[in-house]
């Protein structure tokens, strides 16, 4: 059982010394498989939290948004950011407040303040997005059962064919403009352990660095499905389509809990048996797919969340009035250095 004192490992010494962080934050907790009670021994542990925005940010001119720590698989969300996700029912951060009480791992009185308040975020809107984030998990799963129903010659041709495609609209887009132009192409290697790569030729004068960044994230994703080729493992692919299946129905099971019962349950106690039944395997046939049986407990489940989005007692949209009464009276706290 993981418990508060991994916090007093060296890892996380950032949550002390980080000027953001320390006495800011008011609450952190496990994420993930551990607050879904579908960990296995190959889980990773990942913590999530909330700090305070600084007396600058508010009303001075400094911005901050979240910390990230990737060493530790560590995400702490400024306060004011992570209301605008909670307004939206974004589900990474709505469970948040749906964790069982020892798995939150720091909880001040501001943070117990936010518990106490939770229900003033849940509305209609978590039909379109955990509804979303599911659409995005079966999406997912579609594609890589397609391509593992591909022979391998075909396989990496449908990814090469999909590099090309990028490489078109990059270079549509940026073979010339005012500052200058990028190129990117398919040649003969210069890494000695491959046949071809990926090259760019690049020309930039006084360009903003803001875009460069959406340049290089494009760029980033061409090498990445270039690498794919003929590199798939079977039996790390295989985890990783249970995977998105279990938590294709974990999602449903909490956007009719919010929308029903009003409730946040990350944990899913109830359910365990099954969502790791789907995470073991037992759903998928031997050639990798999945069987009638899954595709049941999908259908049930979609019908379940059409009958609660239609049924809910939820408003449309959050009362902001009380959200905002509510942000104020906190962030009007730390100006006043009451807290």
């Amino acid at each position: 059982m993981i418990t508060k004192n991994i916090l007093n490992s060296p890892e996380y010494s950032f949550l002390k010394t980080d000027e953001h962080l320390g006495k800011n934050i008011i609450l952190l907790g496990l994420a993930g498989s551990y607050s879904y009670g579908t960990n296995n021994d190959e889980s990773d542990i990942d913590v999530r939290g909330i700090t305070l925005n600084r007396k600058s940010d508010l009303i001075g001119l400094t911005e901050y948004e979240q910390y990230v720590d990737t060493n530790t698989d560590t995400t702490i969300y400024a306060f004011n950011k992570i209301i605008k996700l909670l307004l939206s029912c974004n589900p990474n951060t709505i469970e948040l407040l749906g964790l069982k009480r020892e798995h939150y791992l720091y909880l001040n009185n501001i943070g117990e303040e936010l518990l106490n308040n939770k229900k003033i975020f849940l509305s209609k809107r978590a039909v379109q997005s955990f509804g979303g984030y599911a659409d995005a998990q079966l999406r997912r799963l579609e594609n890589a059962l397609a391509r593992d129903s591909y022979p391998q010659a075909d396989k990496e041709q449908h990814i090469f064919n999909s590099v090309k495609n990028t490489m078109y609209r990059f270079n549509s887009a940026y073979n010339s403009f005012d500052n200058g132009k990028l190129k990117i192409y398919i040649d003969t290697a210069v890494n000695p352990e491959l046949d071809t790569e990926i090259f760019i030729d690049a020309k930039l004068n006084h360009y903003p660095l803001r875009d460069y960044k959406g340049m290089l994230s494009e760029m980033t994703n061409v090498v990445k499905d270039y690498d794919k080729l003929g590199k798939r493992n079977k039996k790390k692919d295989d985890k990783h389509l249970n995977k998105h299946a279990m938590h294709l129905i974990r999602l449903f099971m909490m956007a009719i809990d919010i929308l029903e019962k009003e409730e946040i349950n990350t944990y899913r106690e109830n359910e365990h048996d099954i969502l790791m039944d789907i995470r073991n395997g037992k759903y998928q046939n031997n050639d990798h797919t999945f069987n009638s049986s899954f595709y049941d407990i999908l259908s049930e489940y979609e019908k379940k969340l059409h009958y609660a989005a239609n049924n809910t007692s939820l408003p449309d949209e959050p009362d902001m009035n009380k959200v905002q009464e509510y942000v104020m009276s906190v962030n009007e706290r730390v100006i006043l250095n009451e807290i």
